[in-house]
């Protein structure tokens, strides 16, 4: 089961069914089936704080992934900053709503297996974020 809830801010214009199939879609494609998977859509100061709490990191960031994954099933937790999204978006010169899907995606990529920190990773979890959003209905 795939949740979405929000923090401080409005669940964002996202098709929540069209969405969670695309996720399972992404997934399948890595071997993998959805078990639990929670979204929280949230602001800027929230994220701070998860950062903090969480991880001891004292830094704004567009997402954090917490994975509890069980062998081949995805189970986790997804925390999203809408703030620093669009902000990113606007710098990147990007639309809103692909930005959105894009680190959308991208916490389900970390599920995965899919790394971003060590050398070269950064380009590989760029182009299976670009694959994984030609499978966007």
């Amino acid at each position: 089961m795939i949740s979405y809830s929000t923090e401080n801010v409005k669940m964002p214009a996202i098709r929540r069914r069209d969405t969670s199939a695309w996720i399972r879609r992404v997934a399948a494609t890595y071997g993998k089936r959805v078990g639990e998977v929670g979204y929280l859509f949230c602001d800027d100061e929230k994220i701070l704080e998860v950062n903090r709490e969480f991880l001891q990191h004292d830094y704004y960031t567009d997402i954090i992934t917490f994975d509890y994954c069980e062998g081949d099933t995805l189970n986790g937790d997804i925390v999203i900053s809408l703030d620093t999204v669009r902000s990113n978006a606007e710098q990147l010169g990007k639309d809103y709503d692909e930005e959105l899907h894009r680190v959308i995606i991208h916490g389900i990529l970390h599920l995965c297996g899919q790394n971003d920190k060590g050398p070269g990773e950064r380009e590989q979890m760029e182009a299976a974020e670009n694959r994984a959003l030609t499978l966007r209905p």
